[in-house]
Order: structure tokens, then sequence, then C-alpha cells
């Protein structure tokens, strides 16, 4: 999604889009702020202010630029005591690779910076401080970051319980953009972004502003199945929360803006059935099985007690829900994992013990599965080309602990950067 606004930031700064007018004037190498006795000037703060700005990000505010700023400082002070100085091939990697996320290459991408007023170094203090900051990070928190089996586990119990989204109800504003009025229709969109806070809110602006049909309703569209809308626009809609706008997209002679009032979702098929592992445990008695089941905490446990038994007395055995006798599935479904519950009608005495309950989906995941395939190799490909993915799989195990080793790695990086900013002595003149 980043790289699609800063696509469309950059189209609309080529198309002759300005920014706000600088700071108030003054010394531009004035100091505005000491951290640990780094100052940050005046001037700096003016030029990231309008590279923000450029860029359509959220911090293009003085006060949060002013806060980058700082941030940045701690993160190249921490990179010093460390020992990290960036190489030029570094920071020209870096720059480079900014830059293409808006199909640009670096010096077609500072040109239209210079024309903006921002300076060439304003953007490479800006990458160095991230390219330092990523060494920091992979040097300190990366090896302390751990996933464990568990997490994993959770993480895909969480994937398989929320619905995936297949419908959304939206309500559009498409603000017209004519030739040399482009930069009238972005200001439009970004001041709505700013202020627009309900679907209220939002109906009352596409009144006002949008050149559609829907307009009249307040931009209202009928409930949409996500698969219609264009490829491009459909992890826009599910990066955001109902109730949330989008942020301004450019389109051909338009400036258009999203409001997601609600979605309709479905469980992946199979999302509520259930595999039981569990173990059956014939006794002569209650007194018995209740003594057993007393003292133990495991269902391996249960086979310690069992040393000596015929085979047949004690089984494990792992079926969906459904295939359980209905008498055992009864009393296994008040059951937590290591509990156990006594069977006993007179007759025979059986001791049941839960060992895990899971989703069928996540018991499959963690089963090889058979790939049938025919002379011609797999089943159902053609001319050599793969099979399309299926859209119900759960994502892989491997995929899964990069997510969260990615996220822990984030939140420990936020985490140390706030220890930095806690310890540091920031002071204004």
């Amino acid at each position: 999604m980043r790289r699609i606004l800063l696509g469309a930031a950059m189209a609309a700064m080529l198309a002759g889009n300005g920014v706000s007018p600088a700071l108030a004037q003054g010394n531009p190498f004035q100091p505005l702020v000491y951290v640990n006795d780094s100052a940050v000037t005046r001037y700096e703060l003016d030029q990231r202010v309008r590279f923000m700005q450029l860029l359509r990000a959220p911090e293009s505010d003085p006060a949060s630029a002013e806060k980058a700023l700082i941030d940045d400082r701690l993160r190249l002070s921490a990179a010093r005591q460390m020992g990290i100085t960036p190489s030029d091939e570094q920071i020209d990697a870096g720059l480079a690779e900014f830059a293409g996320r808006a199909n640009l290459g670096v010096e077609e991408f500072t040109g239209q910076l210079a024309r903006a007023g921002v300076e060439r170094q304003a953007f490479r203090d800006f990458i160095s401080a991230g390219v330092v900051w990523r060494e920091v990070v992979r040097q300190r928190v990366v090896p302390q970051v751990r996933v464990t089996d568990a997490e994993i586990e959770q993480e895909l119990q969480k994937i398989i319980e929320t619905p995936r989204t297949t419908h959304v109800a939206l309500s559009e504003l498409i603000i017209p953009a004519p030739p040399g009025e482009e930069a009238r229709a972005m200001q439009i969109a970004e001041s709505l972004v700013q202020n627009v806070r309900s679907e209220g809110d939002f109906a009352a602006a596409a009144r006002r502003y949008s050149a559609t049909p829907s307009a009249e309703s307040g931009g209202r569209l009928p409930w949409t199945p996500l698969a219609n809308l264009p490829p491009a626009l459909q992890p826009i809609i599910l990066s955001m929360k109902p109730g949330q706008i989008s942020q301004p997209l450019t389109v051909q002679g338009a400036v258009v803006l999203f409001f997601l009032r609600d979605t309709r979702g479905t469980l992946r098929p199979g999302a509520r059935e259930q595999v039981l592992d569990f173990v059956r445990f014939r006794l002569s008695s209650a007194e018995e099985a209740n003594r057993i089941a007393a003292v133990s905490d495991s269902c391996a446990d249960l086979f310690v007690h069992a040393r000596g038994l015929p085979a047949e007395q004690i089984q494990r055995q792992t079926l969906p829900q459904g295939q359980i006798p209905t008498g055992e599935a009864l009393r296994l479904a008040v059951l937590d994992d290591n509990e156990s519950t006594v069977i006993s009608y007179g007759g025979a005495v059986t001791l049941l013990m839960l060992c895990k309950r899971e989703p069928a989906l996540l018991a499959a995941e963690t089963s090889p599965a058979a790939v049938p395939v025919t002379a011609g190799g797999a089943e159902g490909a053609e001319d050599g080309q793969a099979a399309a993915p299926d859209p119900d799989a759960l994502p892989g195990r491997d995929e899964v602990r990069n997510m969260i080793f990615n996220r822990k790695v984030g939140q420990a990086a936020e985490s140390y950067l706030a220890e930095l900013r806690s310890n540091a002595i920031i002071r204004r003149p």
C-alpha cells in the first residue's frame, strides 16, 4: 500500500503539486532542540516537513517531523556507540530503493525534490538514519528474538478463527482533477482525510465534492464482492477497518477517496470442525480408573499405568469429531487438554483423557498430504503450468514463523528506541 500511495504522491508532485510554505522565517541554522548535545536546526525541520508533505506521509506536520528528527538522532547515536557507520554503497542502495517505490531513478527523484524546495542532503540524511538503524536492529535486536512452536500454533488458530472478507460496503468520493487543477483536488482530498471522522462527515463531503451519481446518496455503494474490485484496490481496502477513510488515490483526471462502512466474511471451509487426540483406557473398576486419573497429568502418564496390560486395553486415537462415538464425544466435549473423565455404566469402566483439541484445518496443515500424480506429472497441471494456489489454504508454518518474527523484531526495535528516548537528554535552547 505504501508503494501505491508513494507513487500517487509523486504523480501529484509531477503534476505541479506544491508543498506548504516554509516554517516561520528566521535564522535557518537556529537550533530548535538538542538531543544529547546534537542540535536539530530550523532548516532541518523545514526540509523534513517539505519532504514528508511530498510523500503524503502522516508525519508532515512540524511536531511530528521534529519528533522524527529527534528519533533519527537517537538512531545515529546508537549506531555510533556500536561502531556502525553506513558505507556510501549502502546509502546509494537505500536511495535507489526508495526512489524506485515511485518508479523513478535517484536523479529523477531528487530533481523533483529540488523543484519542491527539498535538497538532496535532506533525502540522504533520511535514508542514512534508516540504513544504520537496520544494522543496529540486526545486531542488537534480531539475536534476541525467538519464535516458539506454541506461538505459531496460536497464530494459525487466530487465522482460522478470523473470517476472510468476501464483501465490502464502501462509500466513494471522486474529486475531479482536470489539467491544471490536480493540486487543488489533492489538497481537498488531504483535508478530508484529516477531518472526516464518521460516515456522516464523509457523506456530507461526497454531496459537496463528488462528481459521480452516488454523490446524491452520500457516496454510498451497494455491498460489493471483494473479488469484483480492481486487484490494485483490494489490498488497500483490506488494510482498512470499518469506519476508516482511505488515503487519496490518484486516477486519470480525478482524486479518489473511499470510506469503509462495513465488511462481511466467512470462515475457511472446515474451520469449525475439530480433530481430537484422546486416550481410551478400559479398566476393571471405577475406583481404579479414578485413582489413575488423579495421578495422571498427561496422556503419556496413562501408558505408564498400562505397562504389562494387553495392548487393546489402552488406545490413543486422533479422529475427526464426527467419527467419535456419540457417548464418548459428549464427554470429551467438556474437557480441556490433559483433562480426563471416567465413564461407568455398571459394567466395563472407561477412562477417557483428551490429549489435544485442534481445528481440522490445523490438523491437516501439520499432516503431510498426498499429492496425486499422473504419468505427466502433478494432476491437473497442463503444459507445465503450476496449479493455481488454493485460496482456502492456510499459510505455511515457515511463512507464519517469519510473520511473527518480523512483528516481534519491529516491536522490540520500537521498545529499544523508546528506551533510547527515555535515557536521552532532550532540551530546548
